[in-house]
């Protein structure tokens, strides 16, 4: 009994030395930081630092499973590039119509005669004389 009484009695002491020790400690009231992203990555292979497309690699029919997985691979990408440079190249039909009415009535002149594109010079020529000569409008006085 006795030595239940004290031990009860030292773990009470310990707990007021405790709380003692807790109220003298400063304590500073800054806000809390927030946790900054890491400047570092952590990996768990070299295959990603190395930009490196499989872990391991066969050359001249060494590990000829690794060599398949590697044309596949290959391939696919080639096909990728492919579509993305066609897309990049290629022409809408609104972008290829401009082109084309811009296009005919070049080459309709150049096939025309030489009599002919005289022919439509003068038409246009006499169609602007034919319009009203503009002419200067005095400006209206208000007094």
């Amino acid at each position: 009994m006795q030595r239940s009484v004290l031990q009860q009695e030292l773990d009470q002491n310990q707990e007021e030395l405790q709380r003692a020790i807790d109220d003298e400690h400063w304590v500073r009231d800054l806000p809390q930081h927030l946790k900054r992203d890491d400047r570092y990555i952590l990996q768990p292979s070299v295959t990603q630092c190395e930009h490196l497309v499989f872990g391991r690699l066969s050359f001249k029919g060494f590990n000829p499973d690794v060599e398949k997985l590697m044309k596949i691979h290959d391939h696919e990408e080639e096909l990728l590039a492919a579509c993305q440079r066609e897309k990049e190249q290629s022409i809408t039909e609104r972008e290829m119509a401009k082109r084309y009415s811009a296009l005919v009535g070049i080459i309709s002149k150049k096939f025309t005669s030489k009599k002919r594109r005289s022919d439509a010079v003068k038409d246009e020529e006499d169609a602007e004389m034919t319009r009203a000569p503009k002419m200067f409008l005095k400006p209206e006085e208000n007094s």
